[in-house]
């Protein structure tokens, strides 16, 4: 099937609110080597690509200007060199940029197929969300089963999917969330607990529900303030990962915990990472994750789903708050 010579994409105008999402036309270009050119059915909406559209997240060099960091759709062309992909294939995707978009090229190794049992758009809300908890969790936090999750911001697309997989996979969850509601959401999904931080205190709530032992990870999309309340939440040989700046990149620390309780403080971020360790992950996922998806052990949440040139309205409410689980941008 021949490629339409252009596409509707989502461009930021220039830094600023909402507003500055427009829609544009843009050539529909053949995919390169290693590439895959994914007809979207469905885009994810994550908090970076609100940080980009305000200036403070800029694509890593090569990566598309448009937003979007991950994508559902069929693959309407491959690459010189991509094996195990051909047209017509149901495909979700992690990409660097350019997933608002009708097409969007993605390397072919940071490509999965949609699991079964999944809608195509349902799949839009994977790739993103399940890379970070899998390289995050599972990867440099090393929970292993038994052992007990904390997730701040369960009732995210990355912190629904984290107490999902945590679970899955044998470990006990707790979770903060800011609304009754979303409270309720992530004991629906597993959480043992669910902390309200806005009218209590989790390290209080962590000590109790644990017997005063601690858990054995924390997932942190928060830091600042929040760095040295983690650290008492942990049991001897915790793990913190970071995975996200919401409140603040400054915090000040008691290292004597560290000491005392063989404590490791980590992080990372995944946009930047290469082709090669992205694709690792992926084959992670395909491996550990997608037979839980298949058998309906973990499934994605998906809050609302917006037409493709709606991108200001689902960032408004992204920014809102009032969101749990994924939000996702439709072609169709």
């Amino acid at each position: 099937m021949s490629l339409p010579a252009d596409g509707l994409v989502v461009e930021i105008a220039e830094p600023g609110p909402p507003e500055v999402l427009r829609p544009a036309r843009r050539p529909v270009l053949p995919p390169g080597p290693g590439e895959v050119l994914v007809r979207v059915a469905a885009a994810g909406v994550n908090r970076p690509d609100v940080l980009q559209r305000l200036g403070r997240y800029p694509p890593p060099p090569g990566a598309s200007d448009v937003p979007g960091l991950e994508v559902a759709g069929e693959v309407a062309a491959v690459g010189e060199g991509v094996e195990g992909w051909r047209a017509g294939d149901a495909v979700c995707a992690l990409v660097a940029g350019g997933g608002y978009a009708e097409y969007c090229l993605a390397p072919a190794p940071q490509c999965l197929p949609v699991p079964r049992g999944l809608s195509v758009g349902e799949a839009a809300a994977l790739p993103e969300t399940f890379f970070t908890v899998w390289t995050n969790v599972f990867e440099r936090g090393r929970l292993a089963p038994g052992e007990t999750l904390l997730v701040h911001g369960g009732s995210s697309g990355v912190g629904t999917a984290a107490i999902s997989l945590a679970r899955a996979l044998g470990s006990r969850v707790l979770a903060t969330a800011g609304s009754p509601e979303k409270c309720a959401a992530c004991v629906a999904l597993g959480a043992e607990r669910a902390v309200n931080y806005r009218e209590e205190d989790f390290v209080a709530a962590v000590r109790e529900a644990t017997g005063g032992r601690g858990v054995d990870v924390v997932l942190d999309m928060v830091a600042g303030d929040y760095l040295p309340r983690n650290v008492e939440c942990l049991a001897v040989e915790g793990r913190l990962v970071l995975i996200a700046l919401q409140g603040g990149s400054r915090a000040e620390l008691d290292f004597a915990p560290l000491l005392f309780r063989r404590l490791t403080i980590t992080g990372s971020s995944l946009r930047p990472r290469t082709v090669e360790q992205k694709g690792a992950i992926a084959r992670a996922l395909r491996e550990r994750v997608w037979p839980l998806l298949e058998d309906g052990r973990v499934r994605p949440v998906v809050h609302a789903r917006f037409p493709l040139a709606e991108a200001a309205a689902a960032h408004r409410l992204m920014e809102s708050g009032r969101h749990i689980g994924k939000i996702l941008l439709v072609t169709g």
